[in-house]
């Protein structure tokens, strides 16, 4: 179950990552896009400022692999959505500019050139089977690891946005948003899109 809080836009919606493509624009020539599937997605919370201290909308969309995914949109100011009503891709339009958040793919545990970009070490003078080690860790003082040293450990699986990225493309009937680029997390998982 996904269940995140944090201030959004008027504008949002839950859906599902469907992979990347090419569209084709007269203009622009070929975009690359990232296929969003959004089904109606249903209003099971309104939270206000009298009640809880805050706004917020909470969104729920159909069942995946028996999941009910949730997930709470803080607002600025109260909603005149209810319990029960639904949102479309339809709130959207072609050119909002939208941020999209999601859960990155996992890499499992890597070492330091793969997960933060290290050069590695020459390949000769006195270097043997050591081309992808880290280096020195440490110094004289203190005498320990500094909290934050990059080193190697587990990669991906953590909460990430895209930001300012734009709808080139929206499909009502089939409940699709294509967006320009790519947005985190792997095929078939849930997404948040906010506008």
């Amino acid at each position: 179950m996904l269940m995140i809080i944090m201030k959004t836009m008027s504008k949002f919606i839950l859906g599902k990552k469907l992979g990347m493509t090419t569209l084709y624009d007269k203009e622009q020539g070929a975009l690359n896009v990232t296929l969003i599937e959004c089904p109606e997605n249903t209003v099971s919370v309104v939270r206000t400022e009298e009640k809880n201290g805050y706004s917020a909308i909470q969104l729920e969309i159909a069942k995946t692999k028996n999941v009910t995914h949730r997930k709470e949109f803080r607002l600025e100011q109260q909603s005149s959505l209810a319990i029960g009503d639904r949102i479309s891709v339809e709130s959207f339009q072609i050119g909002d500019e939208v941020q999209v958040s999601g859960i990155t793919k996992g890499k499992g545990f890597q070492g330091v050139v793969k997960r933060h970009g290290f050069k590695g070490s020459p390949a000769t003078h006195g270097h043997k089977h050591d081309h992808r080690a880290p280096g020195s860790i440490g110094a004289q003082q203190p005498q320990h690891v500094i909290k934050g040293k990059r080193m190697a450990g587990r990669m991906g699986g953590k909460r990430s946005t895209v930001k300012n990225i734009k709808i080139v493309y929206i499909d009502a009937e089939k409940n699709i948003l294509a967006v320009q680029g790519a947005v985190p997390g792997v095929v078939g998982r849930i997404v948040e899109v906010r506008g």
